[in-house]
């Protein structure tokens, strides 16, 4: 009798560690999110991926009942934070809210990650044309101007970016290429500082996201010469596009995806994915990111993958014909 009861008390230890072994992974996985995200940005507060990822987060919070978090990790146009995503655990608290550099970088310098092998695409959120601007009051009113002058003095006027190698830059160099014009390069840690260069009248120009700009454009501060979408942007109706100016071939946007590291479970990659979709479909976000300059797009996890096979060589094209790899 003794001997029965222990058997029975041994398989059903057994029988139990196998059900812990069995429903472990599974349980542990349906439990997520059980505390604080991270969403990395790899720019300075206040620029436009900064904007965008802090709706993002809050947006998240409020669907997942958890805590998410902005974290910027600025420098390097980028590389810096987004390494640090590439190297961050792979369970889900630990994203990368990033604009197309991550697809351009490599082509321009060597990086420590690769944005296809290292990270598992989540979601692309939309795209913001670029605006070439300049401060009101220094006798350039036009794209014309600005040609007129960049050929009358090569190599003297200068232009802000968000960083070399950045979309924002591959914009002027491409006007470059197509106008045969020479204008020197001043780069800055992200958008909002090359905007204040503008502002300031530190550089001639700058070429910044539209996004945050709508307002110093309204107000006069600043004149916007030029956008670099497909189509005109409605907040700003006066202002043509590259090819309304006479330059084709030149729609260069400003990309925003969101990533996670390689390796995230898959269930949490489309769960995140889910949330997202979610939440760009909500009128009042889509508001706010077209308020911010942000055309909402949304692409999930396949679709960002491709996409992200497709723009890489188209890229890493403009910056050879740029030869800004031979900049470094």
């Amino acid at each position: 009798m003794a001997f029965r009861v222990n058997l029975s008390s041994a398989i059903r230890v057994v029988f139990l560690a196998a059900l812990a072994m069995v429903c472990g992974p599974w349980s542990a996985q349906a439990a997520w999110p059980e505390r604080t995200i991270t969403i990395i940005v790899p720019f300075p507060a206040g620029g436009p991926n900064d904007l965008l990822g802090r709706l993002l987060a809050a947006e998240l919070g409020q669907k997942f009942g958890q805590t998410v978090i902005v974290e910027n990790k600025v420098g390097a146009n980028g590389d810096i934070g987004i390494t640090a995503g590439a190297r961050a655990q792979p369970d889900g608290y630990t994203l990368t809210e990033v604009t197309g550099v991550i697809l351009i970088n490599p082509s321009v310098r060597k990086t420590a990650y690769d944005p296809v092998k290292d990270f598992a695409p989540v979601a692309y959120l939309g795209a913001a044309p670029n605006a070439i601007i300049t401060k009101s009051g220094n006798g350039i009113n036009s794209l014309a101007d600005l040609v007129a002058r960049a050929k009358f003095n090569p190599s003297r006027l200068t232009y802000a970016t968000a960083g070399t190698g950045s979309v924002s830059q591959l914009a002027v160099e491409l006007l470059k290429l197509r106008t045969n014009t020479e204008i020197t390069h001043v780069p800055f840690q992200g958008a909002a500082p090359s905007l204040q260069a503008a502002l300031s009248g530190t550089t001639d120009i700058a070429s910044v996201t539209i996004a945050g700009l709508i307002g110093h454009i309204k107000s006069g501060a600043l004149k916007a010469l030029v956008q670099t979408g497909a189509e005109r942007w409605p907040d700003l109706p006066d202002v043509p596009t590259m090819t309304e100016a006479g330059i084709p071939n030149a729609v260069i946007e400003t990309s925003q995806m969101l990533l996670a590291p390689a390796g995230t479970p898959e269930a949490t990659v489309n769960k995140l994915a889910e949330a997202t979709r979610e939440v760009l479909q909500k009128p009042e976000v889509s508001e706010k990111m077209a308020n911010a300059g942000f055309r909402v797009k949304y692409e999930g996890p396949q679709e960002l993958h491709a996409r992200m096979l497709r723009e890489i060589p188209l890229w890493r094209e403009i910056v050879d014909r740029a030869g800004l790899a031979a900049m470094q």
